[in-house]
């Protein structure tokens, strides 16, 4: 990736960040310059436009009938009398009626085909009576159609010339649907960002690979941290676990800036001794080491190794999985799609009534408690997992968002109204 970061944005003018400022200063930092690629259609979802894309023909193409029925030239005398019309015509879908028709005949019409010409209303097959005679149907069309009825308009969904999408919106499954109807094969995309993923610590082990010694644990965070990253539109790849030496952790790191646009670690990115990590950047790099005031979080590691005018950031966060998990979704999710060409992505908040009570908030932090939506009598709320252990998987698995709870609010009392962010605005569904 060309250069990312603005040297020095990250430096912070106090010692605890308030959230706002955090990301304020993570904002400013990011000037994204992706690589631009020709990506198939089958294979956009997900990906992130480098061009407006504006239609080149209406959509529909051609005005068309909107169901099965008789077409015919509707008037004032029609719609208060109804009338009857012999059938002179077919038309179905992709077989158009060459000749056009005048107001003494209806056409036979299928739907999606061309409106013959002259003929400007439908009645669905279900609403007329026919009756042959010896060399022609005759239609009965009932009084109560007015103009237009049943017919489809040429570019009333999308109008020749229109910008359907502009460079950075992210491709949904809907997305495709609107780009293939104008014709649209291929599209411009920015190039997914290349995430190498480092879990840290001689106590870590990887899920499989035995019984746990005294004192070690299994990696949890590569998993978590793949496919979250993966959520956020990267490409990712496992660089593994990594020990707590020093001069391993400096050349891991040196080789792995120069294959991968960004390296999330987690676990060392705090000043202590057995944080390598965080002296390794430092030594090879630029480290804007932050303490944030936020529960769960705190430490958090920002950087970049340069190479000429290419940069590679580096994201140091917590060891602990809910700390990782709450600082991804609130700091790193956004970074990654701002570095890759989508923009600053900033989650909606929901205010909902409280359906717990907390007494003896700290103020000064923002807190961000593990939360579900729920049915009550009177509408829907926010109910609080019990414990707030920055360990605690169990509380990521029950929850379905996060409670977001500024630094200046106090306690809480059910019925309060609280903010809440579910984890649907980072596409976790």
């Amino acid at each position: 990736m060309k250069r990312t970061l603005v040297d020095d944005c990250f430096r912070p003018s106090q010692p605890r960040l308030r959230h706002g400022e955090a990301l304020a200063l993570l904002k400013q930092a990011i000037t994204p310059q992706p690589a631009v690629v020709d990506v198939a259609l089958s294979d956009a979802l997900g990906r992130v436009l480098a061009r407006d894309i504006v239609a080149s023909q209406p959509v529909p193409a051609h005005t068309n009938s909107a169901v099965d029925g008789y077409a015919f030239l509707a008037s004032p005398k029609t719609r208060e009398h109804g009338v009857e019309l012999p059938v002179t015509g077919r038309a179905a879908a992709g077989h158009p009626l060459a000749q056009p028709f005048g107001a003494n005949s209806a056409s036979r019409i299928f739907t999606g085909a061309v409106m013959p010409g002259g003929h400007d209303t439908v009645v669905m097959q279900e609403d007329v009576r026919l009756a042959e005679s010896t060399d022609v149907t005759v239609v009965s069309i009932p009084a109560g159609l007015k103009p237009g009825a049943n017919v489809r308009q040429a570019g009333e969904d999308v109008a020749g010339g229109a910008t359907l999408y502009t460079a950075g919106n992210i491709l949904r499954p809907h997305d495709l649907a609107a780009l293939a109807s104008i014709g649209q094969a291929s599209i411009r995309c920015y190039d997914r960002l290349r995430v190498a993923i480092v879990s840290t610590g001689d106590e870590v082990q990887q899920a499989g690979s035995g019984p746990l010694a005294p004192g070690q644990v299994y990696d949890a965070n590569t998993p978590m941290l793949s496919a979250l990253a993966a959520l956020a539109g990267a490409t990712v790849t496992q660089l593994g676990i990594w020990p707590d030496k020093r001069a391993t952790v400096s050349a891991n790191l040196a080789a792995a800036a120069l294959s991968y646009d960004v390296i999330l670690t987690s676990g060392g990115a705090s000043l202590g001794e057995e944080d390598h990590m965080a002296a390794a950047l430092s030594e090879i790099g630029k480290r804007h080491l932050w303490q944030i005031a936020i529960k769960p979080g705190r430490p958090m590691m920002f950087g970049q190794i340069s190479f000429g005018e290419r940069d590679a950031i580096v994201i140091g966060l917590p060891g602990n999985p809910v700390a990782v998990f709450v600082c991804f979704l609130m700091y790193v999710y956004p970074l990654l799609r701002a570095a890759g060409g989508a923009g600053w992505s900033e989650p909606r908040r929901f205010i909902l009534p409280a359906a717990f009570d907390f007494e003896g908030r700290k103020l000064g932090r923002r807190e961000f408690w593990r939360g579900r939506i729920a049915q009550s009598k009177s509408g829907m709320v926010v109910e609080k997992f019990a414990r707030d252990g920055s360990g605690l998987i169990t509380g990521l698995r029950w929850s379905d968002g996060l409670i977001d709870i500024p630094e200046d609010s106090g306690d809480i009392a059910c019925g309060d109204p609280v903010a809440f962010i579910p984890y649907s605005e980072f596409g976790i569904a």
